[in-house]
C-alpha cells in the first residue's frame, strides 16, 4: 500500500519493526487489528479461542460468510483482503505465552485481564500495555508502561473481580459505532507511542452524553 497521504501523521519509518500483540478478536480486537494493519503495522499477533456466531455480526468486524469460523482465522483473511498484511494468529485462550512490544487487551472479563496483567507486570519485553474496555456506549482506554511503578499502582487500582463489574443487559452491550470508536482511540494511542509523543494514560468516552475524560 502507498501511505503517502498519512506520512506526516504516521510513516513506515515511525512504525519500523514494532511488534503488537492483540488479545481478543471480538468487538474491540477485530476493528483494532484491521485499523492497525491499514495504518501500516506488519508484526501483529492475535489471540482468541472463539468462533463467530450470528450475534457477533452486527457489532464485530466479520462477514456473513465467516459464520462458524474461528475468529482469528476469519480476521486473518479480512486483514489480508483489506491491507495485504499477514497477521499471526493463535486460536486459543491467552494463558502465559510470551509477550513483547505493545500489548493490547480486548478481552471481556476482569479475570482475563488479570491473567494478561500477571504476564505484563515488570515485563521488560513489553514496552506499553493498552487495556481497552467497552460497555454499551462507553469506551475506556488505559495506557501504561509495564515497568513504571507509578503506572502499575494506578492500573492495579482499576482491577476488581468480575462480580463487581457492571453488566449491561444482553441486548444493550455493544453496537458497531462503539467498536469503531474504541478502535480509533487505540489506533491514535499506538501512533503516539511509536512516535514518542505525549499520550493519555486514560481516555473515557461516553457516546450517550458525549462526556469525555482524559488523563
Amino acid at each position: 500500500m502507498d501511505f503517502w497521504r498519512q506520512l506526516n501523521i504516521l510513516s513506515p519509518r515511525d512504525i519500523g519493526s514494532t511488534n503488537i500483540v492483540v488479545i481478543g478478536a471480538g468487538g474491540i480486537g477485530s476493528p483494532t487489528v484491521l485499523a492497525l494493519s491499514k495504518m501500516g503495522f506488519k508484526n501483529i499477533t492475535v489471540y482468541d479461542h472463539d468462533t463467530i456466531e450470528s450475534h457477533n455480526l452486527p457489532n464485530q468486524f466479520y462477514r456473513i460468510v465467516d459464520l462458524g469460523k474461528p475468529k482469528v482465522l476469519a480476521l486473518k483473511e479480512i486483514v489480508k483482503d483489506y491491507s495485504g498484511n499477514n497477521i499471526d494468529i493463535v486460536d486459543s485462550f491467552y494463558t502465559n505465552q510470551t509477550l513483547k512490544g505493545i500489548v493490547i487487551s480486548g478481552v471481556d472479563s476482569m479475570e482475563a485481564r488479570q491473567i494478561i496483567w500477571n504476564n505484563i507486570k515488570y515485563n521488560t519485553r513489553v514496552n506499553f500495555y493498552i487495556d481497552a474496555r467497552m460497555g454499551a456506549e462507553v469506551a475506556r482506554v488505559l495506557t501504561l508502561q509495564s515497568c513504571n511503578s507509578e503506572h502499575i499502582n494506578w492500573y492495579e487500582s482499576t482491577l476488581h473481580s468480575d462480580s463487581k463489574s457492571f453488566e449491561a443487559p444482553c441486548s444493550a452491550r455493544s453496537i458497531i459505532y462503539c467498536t469503531f470508536m474504541i478502535a480509533s482511540l487505540i489506533g491514535s494511542q499506538v501512533k503516539k507511542l511509536v512516535k514518542l509523543q505525549e499520550y493519555n494514560k486514560e481516555i473515557v468516552f461516553d457516546l450517550v452524553t458525549n462526556y469525555v475524560l482524559t488523563k
